[in-house]
């Protein structure tokens, strides 16, 4: 069997200052471009992944501009999209807050093919400030309530899970676009705990 190449289109999104640049520059290293965000509002960047030894998944990842949201424009930037990452500051309880109407936006404009919600996921990040503004039971709550595919604790700063949380995503976006197991994963909302999911070999934490 040949090499298969994915291409997945993958949107970040969350108030400002929560860290979704960060987050993208640390997980796509030096194949960050910052090119568009004059033109379109948007920062892009592409990260190459070789997921197996027949298979490279290629991510575009989206990081949509703050002042964008909630404008016409953002139906634009979610056209396409396989994915999609909220995130928010667990310092910060506005952030937290307002991640429910970056849910509802996005799930008002953009489906999968048979009309299910995309694969997305909450990231609590700077997880190593405190004090947090939120209890982790909160967040749990909130996420099973509001149709995320659950939720990770990250510290971009210190690089705490920001891999690992992509790879959970990828492993979901493989699942939707094949039809295997999207039912059963979508939409549970559960803390995702990277110890367990991790496959042996990867560095955590």
């Amino acid at each position: 069997m040949g090499q298969r190449d994915r291409m997945f289109k993958v949107l970040v999104v969350g108030d400002a200052t929560v860290g979704k640049t960060s987050l993208v520059q640390r997980y796509a290293n030096d194949s960050f471009n910052r090119h568009y965000k004059s033109t379109v509002g948007v920062d892009f960047a592409l990260k190459v992944v070789q997921w197996s030894e027949s298979e490279t998944v290629r991510l575009q990842l989206w990081d949509i501009a703050g002042q964008e949201r909630f404008t016409s424009m953002t139906r634009l930037y979610y056209r396409d999209a396989s994915a999609c990452v909220i995130m928010f500051d667990v310092t910060n309880a506005s952030t937290f807050s307002n991640s429910q109407k970056w849910k509802q936006d996005l799930d008002s404009k953009l489906l999968l093919p048979d009309g299910s919600p995309v694969p997305c996921l909450l990231l609590a990040n700077k997880c190593d400030l405190s004090p947090w503004a939120v209890t982790r039971d909160e967040v749990d709550r909130f996420s099973k309530e509001n149709g995320f595919s659950g939720w990770v604790e990250t510290s971009v700063k210190e690089n705490k899970n920001v891999s690992e949380s992509m790879r959970v995503l990828i492993e979901k976006m493989m699942s939707s676009s094949t039809g295997e197991g999207s039912s059963s994963s979508a939409g549970t909302g559960d803390y995702i705990n990277i110890k367990e999911t991790s496959p042996p070999g990867w560095a955590c934490c």
